[in-house]
């Protein structure tokens, strides 16, 4: 697990973009994107929107995922798990790089054929919390021709990242622009951030 750990810090050190291939373990992976698709046939997901609180809005122009939160208190033994690894690697930023993360967020991402997510920085004007945005992926045998691939904007350096199952991204929340680019494909994932409130 140290490993994946240490793959994100360092990966983000030398390019403001962790990747860890192999972040989740594949049964982990196959069960968490089993849950999301049971939640999905049980209608449970809502459209996903822009901003926060009072100021959140719905515009299918701008993204058109559905999403469903974790939470621990749904006790499910898939995301508790999922949980367990974030909290490891939580306790492993802060005593490697004095982070100062105290919490995080996550939810489950649906992107269906079609769906997309223009340009957008993952930190509120209003609220500076979030600073790291993590995004973990669900996709078995993902193609090039699926489309679906995180843009991530920097200025000398445009990074195209497929969202192969098992790899997770980690990035300042407040610091690259991205996009989701349309998929051609169902494209499942976790995207959350680690917070210091």
């Amino acid at each position: 697990m140290e490993n994946s750990f240490e793959a994100l810090i360092t990966t983000y050190i030398e390019n403001k973009v962790g990747i860890s291939e192999f972040f989740l373990s594949t049964e982990l992976a196959n069960n968490l994107k089993q849950n999301l698709l049971d939640l999905n046939a049980k209608s449970l997901l809502l459209d996903a929107g822009v901003g926060n609180l009072d100021k959140v809005t719905y515009d299918g122009a701008i993204r058109s995922d559905s999403i469903y939160w974790l939470d621990k208190k749904h006790n499910n033994a898939f995301e508790n798990e999922f949980f367990v690894q974030i909290e490891a690697f939580i306790a492993y930023l802060n005593s490697s790089c004095f982070a100062g993360i105290t919490g995080y967020e996550f939810h489950y991402s649906l992107y269906e054929k079609g769906d997309f997510y223009l340009k957008h920085l993952d930190q509120f004007k209003n609220n500076p919390s979030r600073k790291y945005s993590m995004i973990s992926y669900l996709n078995a045998n993902w193609q090039e021709s699926d489309g679906g691939e995180l843009l991530i904007h920097q200025l000398d350096n445009n990074q195209k990242i497929s969202p192969t199952q098992g790899k997770t991204v980690f990035f300042k929340s407040d610091e690259l622009v991205h996009e989701v680019l349309i998929t051609q494909n169902t494209r499942m994932s976790i995207t959350g951030w680690l917070k210091s409130d």
